[in-house]
Order: structure tokens, then sequence, then C-alpha cells
């Protein structure tokens, strides 16, 4: 009887995921959003969960967990059971809060299990318009003639455009002060008012600023150039090779998810990145599909992760 019973344990441990994976999704599915809604992340979460849920004929909740730069919608969902129904729609920052804040309540690595990297955007150097500049060696010329006179501003410390100008500032040897700010909208407005020098953004918010004529598009931080903007080099092929600065955005599971789970849902998001209707939608924010299997996204954390460690520590941003 004990000999049965410790074989029937170990065929029921065998068989347990592909049984999970026959009879998933069994009740509804939870997408977690650690930003407000209205942003990238919620408006993607709320446009690939509206079509999972009609496909896969089960609801999908879309529930905003803001705040702390992303930290406690990441928290919970680190927290959360590893069953295949709650996942984070993870940006950026996901990648560089654990350099800047070394006592996160989780890892951003270990606690969790890639599903899929949704899309990726360019970023840009771009300078207000009146700056003695018209190309980056004359940008960093300047600021050497003049070491600490000028600043650059961010939406906040920590996040990717303060990390991209850190890496900047090392790559070219120059000196600016960092001006943190409470969000995208006053960084912008006093670089166009000329209260700060320099800032990165998205290349969809520096298309709508240059054609205005509020500021001048530098480079692309990306090994290629945009087809929008040709004209403009990106800072790899002028010889900054650690330049390759992107927003992205990826689909996480807690760690311990099922592989077959994952790799249900997997399949499903690069289906759905093949759409019309979705490569439109995301095209309008800015956003190159992207998709692969979840090693795409594994390795683009870790490389991110190792990064923008070793800018903070080379920068000495983080106080002992």
């Amino acid at each position: 009887m004990k000999i049965y019973l410790a074989l029937s344990f170990v065929c029921a441990c065998v068989v347990s995921p592909w049984v999970q994976a026959q009879d998933y999704p069994a009740r509804a599915i939870q997408f977690v959003v650690p930003y407000t809604p209205g942003t990238t992340g919620d408006m993607l979460a709320r446009l690939l969960g509206q079509k999972i849920a009609q496909r896969w004929n089960v609801p999908v909740v879309v529930d905003n967990k803001a705040g702390a730069s992303g930290i406690i919608g990441a928290e919970a969902v680190a927290k959360s059971a590893p069953d295949g129904y709650t996942f984070l729609f993870a940006a950026t920052s996901h990648g560089t809060l654990g350099a800047i804040n070394p006592k996160l309540p989780y890892d951003a690595i270990k606690s969790f299990a890639p599903v899929s990297l949704l899309g990726t955007s360019a970023m840009t150097l771009v300078i207000n318009n009146k700056f003695p500049a018209n190309n980056v060696r004359e940008f960093v010329e300047e600021i050497k003639k003049q070491p600490g006179k000028f600043n650059y501003a961010s939406p906040g410390a920590g996040g990717i455009q303060h990390l991209a100008m850190e890496l900047f500032k090392q790559e070219t040897n120059t000196n600016m002060l960092h001006v943190p700010y409470k969000g995208s909208a006053g960084a912008l407005n006093d670089l166009v008012a000329g209260h700060v020098q320099a800032t990165v953004v998205s290349m969809q918010t520096a298309t709508v600023l240059t054609a205005g004529g509020k500021m001048r598009m530098l480079a692309v931080m990306g090994r290629e150039r945009v087809p929008t903007f040709p004209q403009v080099p990106t800072l790899v092929e002028l010889g900054y090779g650690n330049m390759n600065v992107e927003t992205w955005y990826g689909v996480f599971a807690p760690a311990g998810t099922p592989p077959a789970l994952i790799a249900r849902m997997n399949a499903e998001v690069n289906h759905l990145l093949t759409l019309p209707d979705v490569k439109e939608v995301m095209a309008k924010q800015g956003l190159d599909p992207v998709g692969g299997k979840p090693e795409r996204l594994d390795t683009l954390l870790r490389s991110e992760v190792k990064l923008w460690a070793q800018v903070v520590t080379r920068g000495k941003l983080v106080s002992d």
C-alpha cells in the first residue's frame, strides 16, 4: 500500500503541470499595472487584456497598483501565488529601481518569471533650442568649457531618463547637474524655458516638441537611426558604444509559475502583437512590437540590471 501511495504521489506530481495547462484558464486573470491609469503600461494591459478576455472567454481584470515608481505593484505580484492568474505589466524602471534602491522588497530577476517582451521605443537626447550646439560634439565641447554650469532635467531620480543622462556624462566625461522633477511636464516646461539645458525623452515626445521648434534633437540613444529622423545620428555610431538606451515594456509572472502556463500566455501575447489594430495602437505610443520567447525578456532584464548598477556605482548616485 505504501509503495502504491508513493507511486501515486509521484505520478500526480508529474502530470500536474499538464493538467493545469489543459484546464487553464478556469477563472479571472489579473493584470497588475504598477503605474497610474492612462500611462503606456496601462494602455498595453487594457488593450491585450480585452482581447485575451474575448479569445479565452474569461474575465481579465486590470489592477492599477501605482506608487513608489512601480515598487508597490511589483511587490504585490512577487508575493502572489504562482498559479498563472497574476501578471505584472512592467516598464523600463523594473530594471533600474534596484540600482538606485538596493533595499527593494523583491529581486527584479529572482522574484519573477519573464513571459514576453511587448515593445520598445527609442530614447533621444534633446537640448534647449537656444543652446549653442548643433550636434553632440559641439554640445560636449560646450559643457567641458564650463563644467558644472549646465543642468539636465529628469522626471524623477532613479528613472531611465536620469540614469541615461548619467551614463552619457560618464561616456563623454562631462559634468552636468541633475535637476529632478515630479513628472515629465515640469521637466519639459523648464527645458523649453531654458532653465535646464538638456534631457532625455522618448522618440514620440521628441517628435512633437521638435516639430514645434521648442527643442532640438541631437542624437538617438539606440543602435539604429529612426526612419522618421534619418538625419539624426545614434550615439553608438558617434563612438559611444554603451549608449544603447531604450524604453521597454514586458510581462512577468511570479517566480515559480509553471512553465506550461508561461508558454500559454507567451504564445497568446506573441499572436496579439501581430494584429494590425494592436500594431496601430502601439505605433501611436511610439512603440515597436517585439514579442519573442520569455528568454528574450530575461536576457534584456539581466543586461539592464547589470548596466544600471554599474552606472549608479560609478556615479556614486547612492550614498552608503
